[in-house]
């Protein structure tokens, strides 16, 4: 069943805030998924270097906002749980009719919903690039360090803006998205090419599941950067490489 807007009377979709490609035959499309408490925004500087790199020319860049983010849709009377925000994604990605190998870049939170969707449409995704992704098994979830890491996120984010902190899209996201715990064992049992890029100090995210991750799944590739969680340059130089290889690959 196709959920619809319940003000608008359409489906949801997800605002797409940017799309650019150098070349007017691209041959790799790359979509950036952020994370919690966040926007499209997160990916402004990359995308500028990204774009500015004359090797990845045949590129398509998209961004979208999530639900409940940046210039998509928020309404406290929907939930935003997986459910409504594949729904939501997978409703946009096909609104673009693309034609080419397609990439999922993932930033935190954002890692969750771009797996969740390669699981649930292996044959639309080709490569999963997750930076910074939280890896929680359900023993971690139980655990009262999870709690504690939970508790400084919430508070950082509170110096910024309290209201973010009170607001559905949030509390629903760490319930129903991040809390979810058959996360890990999705990403275990995904068949298609993963690379993780991750800081080894980075208490957000269980970092030190990462490797036990790759070990469980041979198609998971790791890679430790700065041990800050955000979207640094480091990490995006590393998608850089990742990018040039696959059009290589593709070349050959």
């Amino acid at each position: 069943m196709n959920i619809r807007h319940d003000i608008l009377k359409r489906p949801l979709e997800l605002k797409k805030t940017h799309d650019y490609s150098a070349s007017l035959a691209p041959r790799l499309t790359v979509f950036f998924l952020h994370g919690i408490a966040s926007d499209s925004g997160t990916f402004q500087k990359a995308l500028m270097y990204l774009e500015g790199t004359v090797s990845l020319k045949d590129v398509r860049f998209v961004t979208f906002d999530l639900l409940g983010s940046g210039q998509s849709y928020k309404s406290d009377r929907i939930n935003y749980n997986y459910t409504n925000q594949l729904l939501a994604l997978d409703n946009s990605i096909k609104k673009l009719n693309i034609k080419t190998p397609l990439i999922l870049v993932g930033h935190s939170m954002g890692c969750l919903i771009a797996t969740r969707y390669a699981d649930k449409h292996r044959r639309l995704v080709d490569k999963l690039i997750l930076v910074s992704p939280p890896t929680f098994t359900p023993k971690d979830l139980d655990d009262s360090r999870f709690d504690e890491a939970m508790n400084t996120f919430r508070t950082a984010l509170a110096q910024k803006d309290h209201s973010i902190i009170k607001e559905k899209a949030f509390n629903d996201s760490v319930e129903k998205i991040v809390k979810n715990r058959k996360n890990y064992q999705v990403l275990i049992d995904l068949p298609l090419p993963i690379t993780m890029i991750y800081g080894g100090k980075d208490i957000l995210i269980a970092s030190y599941n990462i490797p036990r991750a790759a070990k469980d799944n041979c198609n998971i590739t790791t890679i430790i950067t700065d041990g800050k969680h955000g979207f640094s340059h480091e990490k995006y130089n590393k998608i850089r490489e990742i990018l040039e290889e696959e059009l290589h690959a593709k070349t050959i």
